[in-house]
């Protein structure tokens, strides 16, 4: 088997320092560079295309789940953090191994034989998968910010700042108070993973921030429209018009 093409991006330097030495004797592994943020990281992945990524969670700028969702493809993936609560989502991200700091060289070698058997066979295990889905479902984390990646620009937008959704197709166009950004998401994976206070799926296609909300209007026979502060007017389901009777309390 030829070497494992690998890098590692990790904002510490210690941290960093500790994977060279554990890997330093060994021959299956060659080490293409380390990066201390995420952004460098991405920068590095797209370039290098290396097989077995050893990756940070908590990282300034760029998270370590925030990056992967910038990625044309799929990586293996394994996570080193000091935060054991990642552990789930970092198995929903297909990782090969999530490595608690600090860890000890023979737990990093096992890790190690792990990314091994993955690259020998990278058929998934997707009943595994499918469980630690169905947990991680029962402990959403909720979001605060949302990346964003349009040809070579990548923005990150904090949630504050966004004004409503809007399915589209595979897609979600997320409007904020300076513009709008396609995100490659459900409209599911949104409503589970905002403030339910701040946020309410009036529409299939809709999911608004409450703030946003200027009147409700009716429209047609036992419906109705709803008006935003700008101005612009989104329809309401009969759920949705629940669902804002409750949350807005009348």
């Amino acid at each position: 088997m030829k070497k494992i093409k690998t890098i590692i991006i990790d904002d510490e330097s210690l941290a960093r320092d500790l994977i060279k030495t554990y890997l330093a004797d060994n021959d299956k592994i060659e080490l293409l560079g380390e990066y201390s943020d995420g952004f460098q990281g991405l920068k590095a992945i797209n370039e290098l295309q290396p097989d077995l990524i050893f990756l940070d969670v908590q990282m300034p700028k760029l998270t370590g789940f925030e990056l992967l969702e910038l990625l044309d493809k799929p990586c293996n993936i394994v996570f080193t953090t000091a935060y054991n609560e990642y552990a789930i989502k970092a198995f929903e991200h297909n990782a090969i191994d999530y490595l608690l700091k600090p860890f000890s060289k023979e737990r990093f070698e096992d890790a190690i034989l792990k990314a091994i058997s993955r690259l020998q066979n990278q058929a998934e295990k997707s009943k595994v998968i499918e469980k630690l889905k169905e947990h991680e479902d029962k402990n959403r984390e909720e979001l605060n910010r949302i990346v964003v990646k349009s040809r070579n620009k990548i923005s990150i937008i904090p949630v504050d700042e966004i004004r409503y959704f809007e399915a589209q197709d595979d897609y979600v166009m997320i409007y904020t108070k300076n513009g709008h950004h396609l995100k490659q998401k459900t409209m599911k994976y949104f409503e589970t993973h905002l403030n339910p206070k701040e946020f309410c799926r009036i529409h299939r296609s809709y999911l608004i921030r409450i703030e946003e909300i200027s009147k409700l209007e009716p429209y047609e026979k036992d419906s109705w429209m709803l008006v935003l502060k700008s101005g612009e007017k989104l329809k309401v389901s009969k759920n949705g018009y629940k669902l804002l009777k409750q949350q807005l309390g009348f």
